[in-house]
This record gives structure tokens, C-alpha cells and sequence, in this order.
């Protein structure tokens, strides 16, 4: 059964987790989950919020802007699997089907499923997104993380989401 939560009494863990990564799954044409590594919560226009960063050529960015919604998954404890690090972080749901990976949890408020494997869930729909202005970014971050090999240029897109539910996964989802 799941458990309702508050989102903020876990931001910690959402902000610590972000180092070894946590999953973003969405479901457009079909259930996708990708390895993320930047993102924030808080609060804007008054509602509780994340922000994720999503590159430019990933299928995810395409499922997202289909949908218009998104879950993240995470661990409760340790980090996710290197199985999963390596699917996930390196390989694409254009030719992978992920969903082989996890035992997927119907969700409550949105259409995306949750991962019963990192139980933490939050459902998220997006309120807003933008493209980085890539002149707007410090000369020395824009070189590191957009000017050589396979990403230069890649940028991202910044989704700000309200977090409609959340709640931790139980055996029985």
C-alpha cells in the first residue's frame, strides 16, 4: 500500500541522492526512465515544486513534452543498482525497453508509474519549461558541460513541476 508523505520531509534525502542519482520516468508512447543528476525542490507560485534539467536529445525531453508529467523514483537507502546506472544513465528508451528493469507501480494522480525497486515516488506535472540560453551561462560551466565531445551543444531544458502526489511504494503496489 502506499504511503503518503510530505514531499519537504524528504527534500534532504531528494538533494543528497541527487550525487549517486535518482531515476525520472515518464510515459508518453511507452514507460521510459533515464539516471538524473541535477535538480532542486522548494516552492513556487505558492506550490511544492522540483526542477529537473533534461538535455536537449534525450528521448525523456520528447515524453515529457508529450505528457506534460513525470515521476521521479528513489532509493530509501544506497543508491540505485549498477544494472540500472548503466541502463539507464547510458542508454536510450528510444531502443531499450526499460520497463524489463523494474517492477513498475500503478500511480495515483498522474499516468506515470512509480518504481516499486526505489519506492520514494513523486508524481509531478509540469508548469513550465525553458530552454537554456547557453550565452547566459558562466564561459567556464558552459566548456565544462556543453563544449567537448558527444554534448557539446546538447543543452538542456529546464521543467518546473508541481509535485501532485507523494508517497513511498509498499510491497503490495
Amino acid at each position: 500500500m502506499k504511503k503518503t508523505v510530505n514531499a519537504f520531509d524528504y527534500a534532504d534525502h531528494l538533494t543528497q541522492t541527487l550525487n549517486p542519482r535518482f531515476l525520472l520516468n515518464t510515459k508518453a508512447d511507452k514507460f521510459n526512465s533515464m539516471v538524473i543528476g541535477w535538480g532542486n525542490i522548494g516552492v513556487i507560485w505558492g506550490l511544492p515544486a522540483v526542477t529537473v534539467y533534461v538535455r536537449q536529445s534525450r528521448y525523456t525531453k520528447g515524453q515529457i513534452d508529450a505528457s506534460g508529467e513525470f515521476t521521479l523514483s528513489l532509493p530509501l537507502e544506497g543508491s540505485l543498482s549498477a544494472d540500472v546506472m548503466r541502463v539507464c544513465g547510458s542508454q536510450s528508451g528510444r531502443d531499450v525497453d526499460k520497463e524489463k528493469l523494474f517492477t513498475l507501480a500503478a500511480p495515483r494522480t498522474n499516468h506515470t508509474p512509480g518504481v516499486l525497486e526505489y519506492p520514494l515516488t513523486l508524481e509531478c506535472r509540469v508548469l513550465y519549461a525553458q530552454d537554456q540560453d547557453l550565452e547566459k551561462i558562466p564561459a567556464e560551466i558552459r566548456e565544462r558541460f556543453y563544449g567537448k565531445g558527444a554534448d557539446a551543444g546538447d543543452f538542456h531544458t529546464a521543467y518546473i513541476a508541481q509535485i501532485v502526489d507523494a508517497y513511498i511504494l509498499g510491497a503490495d503496489d
